[in-house]
């Protein structure tokens, strides 16, 4: 008896720290390229949103509205994705170059070669509880521009670095 006792509290603290504090993602695409890549393996630290805020530039796992997966309908499809507007800002693409209040955001981590498409964009004014996400491969990332600003709930955690290949994000 003992022992099925512990592995079922074994498997209830192994779900509520992949749930609350830490879990893996792998992930699929290039929108990230060159942050991320395709099959690369990502820590997702969900506790830094549990108890405060998501701050630019933060590279999070995100939900969008309405999309599930195609296999398991019942399932949240997962991105990943960089914060770039928070609560309140007014964002606006001008040739290509994202503005945050009237102002040139610098983003030294996006690679040129993935920006050839200077589109300008009307200006967004996020709410009090609403984000803005970017693919750092803005010419094949499906994010904000899109689906529009995600809501607080939608973004589930940061990703501080990859397991595989090993590197630290920022």
């Amino acid at each position: 008896m003992s022992d099925v006792l512990f592995c079922l509290a074994a498997t209830m603290l192994a779900l509520l720290l992949r749930t609350f504090v830490l879990s893996l993602s792998r992930i699929k695409g290039s929108s990230m390229l060159p942050t991320l890549r395709d099959g690369d393996w990502a820590f997702v630290w969900h506790l830094p949103y549990l108890i405060g805020r998501p701050r630019r530039f933060d590279v999070v796992i995100c939900h969008f509205p309405g999309r599930r997966v195609k296999r398991l309908p019942f399932l949240r499809q997962r991105f990943v994705k960089r914060v770039v507007g928070l609560p309140g800002e007014t964002l606006e693409v001008i040739d290509g170059v994202l503005h945050v209040d009237g102002k040139p955001l610098p983003e030294e981590f996006l690679d040129p070669a993935r920006r050839r498409f200077f589109r300008s964009r009307p200006p967004v004014i996020l709410g009090p509880e609403e984000y803005y996400v970017l693919g750092d491969n803005r010419d094949a990332s499906n994010d904000s521009r899109r689906v529009g600003p995600l809501h607080r709930r939608a973004i589930i955690g940061r990703v501080p670095f990859t397991l595989w290949p090993p590197r630290r994000l920022r």
